[in-house]
């Protein structure tokens, strides 16, 4: 399963040197890279890795490492002058033993039946595919495909089965006792009694085993292990798939095994990268360059998992807002723990499309600096949205639609010319806020009275925009509804705005409140102020 390729990037010697230099993140992984190479020389190929485990549902984190992964990719690409040739492996875990149910998944019995199978092994509980696992891939490289990520999707189980593993498992074998120097002091007594970097594939259970060798045959290539219920000795070769390697083993294995070049992981595995780095050294190969990212926190600050299905989703994230402001979202500050639910949408949207509207006006050096040049991959298309995801939510509010056509004669007022079809892009954006004013905006929103000095202003504001109802220029609109707010004894001008908005939509703030009157309309406008007057809107 693979996704379209990488796009040819447009490069030149002022894009080159500018490059070396940026303070982009993803300019200053990749030149690590760079680094990396100067004594050796650049290879054929340079593999970048992210790795899945398909236990649980594939979450919006994932999707966060192939994004950023892609980002550094391109980078060196550029630094580079696409002069190296570069892949990225998206690995899935499937061969790892199945531990724990998820309590987001359907069947919990049934899948409780086959604790312990490779989850490949284990039967898929929504019954669309051949296994747990092949359906979490599926799903997996759906996703990324409707981004458009140039990738390779491996499978631990086809790899460990077709002997691709198969001289790095004998290499792993040959140096157990390096491994094993390297791992039990990080155990407690209990687990080092039972630690091995093999975990057999029992063959009359097919279980994974996490179960101590107590004979190994390196000329052989096999391991010997108890059976834990018959107490039988078995002995089974490392290779072809009839063994896999416990979880830090297993990722210094498939680094060695692989030649990969480069693969991040989130902070908490930290502890998890220095040991693999060392085992990987025992197999005598070079660690992958790396970066540490901070995790997702949910709406509780409690980290996302996958076993929990706790924070947003990939599809709840694409039901409400663009893939792109996804993208904004995983490339800005990686090294920060950011809080990934509903509330961070609207936002993410709007500064997404603020950043592609200033790319083509801004010099070489900021533009390596634009997150909108990572996000497509150094090609950003042109801007062409003239207004914002919050100001589209505002309308909705006060237009009471769920209808597009009848947002779009608001549209179509507000920027002469417009329809769907001459701006695709913001056609997506009022269904996006449709959906999110109903879920989010509309169940939240509380009403109040104005007080007997805001009513006053808000009457006066109505009374001067009925004298400019030919008026549409937001800016015009905005300066007097300043004026009003300066005309009476608002300790600060924000609390004027604040009572707009709390009185008018509902809400404690909004976008700016002349743009909302130019694209609701002016008339539209006043009508609203004097329902809010007359609290015609308290039970909205």
């Amino acid at each position: 399963m693979t996704s379209q390729t990488a796009l040819p990037l447009a490069l030149s010697d002022d894009l080159v040197e500018a490059a070396a230099t940026s303070k982009a993140w993803p300019f200053e992984e990749a030149r690590k890279l760079v680094k990396r190479y100067q004594k050796s020389g650049m290879p054929d190929e340079v593999l970048f890795e992210t790795g899945y485990g398909p236990s649980g549902l594939p979450h919006i984190g994932t999707f966060g490492e192939v994004a950023r992964t892609s980002m550094v990719r391109t980078a060196f690409r550029a630094l580079t002058r696409d002069e190296v040739k570069t892949r990225m492996l998206c690995f899935s875990d499937d061969m790892d033993g199945f531990r724990k149910v998820p309590t987001n998944l359907p069947n919990q019995e049934m899948l409780a039946q086959h604790l312990g199978l490779p989850l490949t092994q284990v039967p898929d509980p929504f019954g669309t595919h051949e296994g747990f696992a092949q359906h979490n891939n599926a799903r997996l490289c759906n996703f990324l495909d409707q981004f458009g990520f140039d990738y390779e999707f491996a499978s631990s189980t086809d790899y460990y089965t077709s002997g691709r593993f198969d001289e790095t498992l004998l290499k792993m074998l040959d140096v157990y006792d390096k491994v094993m120097d390297i791992i039990l002091p990080t155990l407690g007594k209990e687990r080092q009694a039972t630690y091995s970097p093999f975990l057999p594939v029992c063959p009359r259970t097919g279980k994974v085993l996490q179960v101590p060798m107590i004979e190994r045959n390196v000329s052989k290539g096999t391991v010997v292990y108890l059976d834990p219920e018959t107490n039988e000795k078995v002995e089974v070769s490392v290779t072809g798939g009839a063994v896999k390697c416990q979880w830090k083993a297993d990722w210094a294995m498939r680094w060695a095994a692989l030649d990969v070049a480069y693969e991040m992981s989130g902070k908490d595995l930290i502890d998890s990268v220095k040991l693999s780095t060392k085992i990987c050294r025992a197999l005598g190969k070079p660690q992958p360059e790396s970066l540490s990212y901070e995790l997702f926190l949910d709406d509780q600050g409690a980290k996302i998992s996958k076993s929990k299905g706790n924070g947003l989703t990939i599809e709840e994230w694409l039901t409400y807002a663009s893939p792109e402001s996804l993208s904004l979202y995983m490339y800005q500050k990686p090294k920060t723990a950011k809080k990934l639910y509903f509330d961070v949408i609207p936002k993410a949207v709007d500064e997404y499309f603020t950043f592609l509207g200033n790319i083509e006006k801004e010099d070489l050096t900021k533009q390596l600096n634009n997150p909108t040049w990572h996000i497509h991959s150094g090609n950003p298309p042109k801007a062409n949205m003239p207004i914002s995801f919050a100001l589209l939510l505002n309308l909705v509010s006060a237009a009471n639609a769920q209808d597009k056509d009848v947002l779009w004669g608001f549209i179509s007022r507000y920027v002469p010319g417009a329809s769907a079809e001459t701006h695709p892009k913001l056609d997506e954006l009022v269904g996006y806020a449709i959906r999110y004013f109903e879920d989010f905006v509309k169940p939240k929103k509380v009403f109040r009275a104005a007080t007997e000095m805001e009513a006053t202003a808000m009457q006066d504001l109505a009374n001067r925009l009925a004298g400019m109802t030919d008026v549409t220029d937001a800016e015009e609109l905005q300066t007097e509804v300043f004026a009003v707010g300066n005309s009476y004894e608002f300790g600060n001008l924000r609390d004027w705005f604040k009572a707009l908005y709390q009185v008018l939509l509902g809400q404690d703030q909004g976008p700016r409140f002349g743009s909302f009157i130019a694209l609701y309309g002016v008339e539209n406008t006043i009508a609203l102020i004097e329902k809010g007057l007359k609290g015609e809107l308290l039970n909205v």
